[in-house]
């Protein structure tokens, strides 16, 4: 995901120590029951679409915008399917750590041509859920709970 103007100018002030920062996953399903994925510039790996919202942006209007923005997919956002925190920071090339408190929502498909729509990708395509590329323990997790009609998932409190 491309780092927001708002997260460059935090930046610029914390330096590359860990920053928890809100992301949105979007799960994107067609008519025909296939998910949208991308495979993402940054590590070559397929994975779902996401990103971070801007300031004052609602999660579900990420979701729409992200998907647009890096597939050329329009969709809808139709329910939140689970709220996580990332178990693992992330430490990226440049050296910025960050951890993610993930919104996953279910969308559907409304119009638009899967492609590469933006510098994110290097591929963007549609796949019926028993013929999926290789994916992370993160995704295949996001896409097995976008296929239930059970209540969003959270991580119960172990909290006493």
């Amino acid at each position: 995901m491309a780092t927001p103007d708002f997260i460059r100018d935090i930046r610029a002030a914390a330096g590359h120590q860990l920053l928890l920062l809100p992301g949105v996953s979007a799960i994107v399903f067609d008519d025909e029951g296939r998910v949208l994925l991308g495979r993402r510039a940054d590590n070559g790996q397929w994975s779902t679409i996401g990103g971070i919202p801007e300031p004052g942006e609602e999660p579900a209007d990420t979701a729409v915008r992200e998907v647009y923005e890096e597939t050329g997919v329009r969709c809808v956002a139709e329910r939140v399917v689970l709220v996580e925190a990332a178990r693992q920071s992330i430490t990226y090339p440049n050296g910025d750590v960050c951890q993610y408190m993930d919104i996953t929502f279910r969308c559907r498909a409304t119009g638009g041509e899967a492609r590469v729509n933006d510098d994110e990708s290097l591929e963007v395509g549609w796949f019926a859920l028993d013929a999926l590329p290789k994916l992370s323990e993160f995704a295949l997790f996001r896409i097995k709970q976008a296929q239930s009609d059970g209540p969003t998932w959270f991580q119960p409190s172990t909290a006493v």
